[in-house]
């Protein structure tokens, strides 16, 4: 019984290959787009990119106060390194001193050594003298003695202070790593802000950055940034103190929003309540974490101006309050320090601090 044997094939030609070759490439593309394993990134709408921007700037806000303790502890870490660097040095010429004193004293015994002290008695022709030098050299012991001590309690006191720095030391790296994980943090987050807010059109891209019921008084114009800025009467603050953070906080705003900033020209939000009592002559701590506990807790009915409050449950926005439900603050990188109705945002809490 015959076989069935498969004719053979002959090779495709040249452009019979590059035929099937792209309609096996269309089919694959075709094929592709039906399962709907890849597709083009959809438009978001206006709405939709202003809620996205509007969480980036919150978590890129909460990773800038991340970052202004995380930098805050860096300085302090650095400015105890130096002090014990300081100190290690003022030892280590401390026991330079000591060794030479004793490297003299160790010279001299070797001068006036090599004879037994009977004998030096016996062959002394003034046995009187002898015994006052032996007196002499004998207190010259007791400073030798002394000498000792000191250099080795120095010795003692430069290893202590090299351990203590090289734990600060570890300290700082580690603050300096977490330092840079927040900037990556909070760069990150505002970088994909600004790439959503490229995709709309100028018209809705200012819709989008300037909604959110900002007063008209709350900035300057953006078309023109020399145009007189109009504000309300300042409410009176309770205090001299507040009333001086309050003027202060007036007299800056349309300043630009900067993360990390403490003035005097742009600030973040901690960074403009900082400057603020800064100026009012109150040291405040750099973070709205730190801030919210910086003073007396008061209640939202409790507000007078100068009283700082903040916003979100991680307590990762502060504004001054300024009176008649309004405050001051530096929102985010789209808007400058403006002022603004607090019960646009989640309120959190307030604190009296002058």
């Amino acid at each position: 019984m015959a076989a069935h044997r498969k004719p053979p094939q002959r090779p495709l030609s040249g452009h019979t290959a590059r035929t099937a070759a792209t309609l096996a490439l269309a089919g694959a593309a075709t094929a592709t787009g039906l399962d709907g394993t890849a597709h083009a990134e959809p438009q978001l709408t206006p709405a939709q990119v202003k809620a996205r921007v509007d969480t980036l700037y919150r978590e890129a806000e909460a990773a800038t106060e991340k970052y202004n303790g995380a930098k805050e502890s860096t300085d302090a870490a650095r400015r105890r390194l130096s002090t014990l660097q300081d100190e290690a040095a003022r030892r280590q010429e401390a026991l330079n001193s000591a060794r030479d004193a004793l490297g003299s004293i160790a010279a001299a015994q070797y001068r006036d050594g090599g004879i037994d002290p009977a004998w030096q008695l016996a062959l002394s022709s003034d046995p009187d003298r002898y015994l006052d030098g032996a007196a002499l050299a004998e207190r010259a012991g007791d400073r030798q003695a002394a000498a000792v001590t000191r250099v080795h309690r120095h010795l003692r006191e430069i290893e202590q202070l090299r351990g203590a720095a090289r734990i600060e030391l570890k300290s700082l790296r580690s603050r300096q790593a977490e330092l840079n994980r927040q900037r990556k943090t909070v760069t990150g987050k505002l970088d994909e802000a600004r790439r959503l807010l490229a995709q709309l059109p100028p018209r809705q891209r200012t819709e989008v950055t300037g909604a959110g019921g900002t007063s008209p008084r709350a900035s300057r114009s953006a078309a023109d940034p020399r145009q007189p800025l109009e504000r309300a009467t300042p409410a009176p603050a309770p205090t001299g103190r507040a009333a001086a953070a309050v003027a202060y906080a007036y007299s800056k705003l349309g300043s630009p929003y900067v993360w990390g900033a403490t003035g005097p020209n742009a600030f973040d939000c901690s960074g403009l309540a900082q400057a603020a009592y800064r100026a009012a002559g109150i040291s405040l701590p750099r973070t709205t974490y730190a801030q919210v506990n910086a003073g007396r807790r008061v209640s939202r009915s409790e507000l007078q101006p100068g009283d700082l409050v903040f916003f979100y449950s991680g307590i990762s926005h502060v504004g001054i309050y300024v009176g008649d439900g309004q405050m001051i603050h530096a929102p985010n990188p789209s808007a400058p320090v403006r002022l603004a109705p607090i019960d646009q945002m989640p309120f959190a809490g307030a604190t009296r601090v002058a």
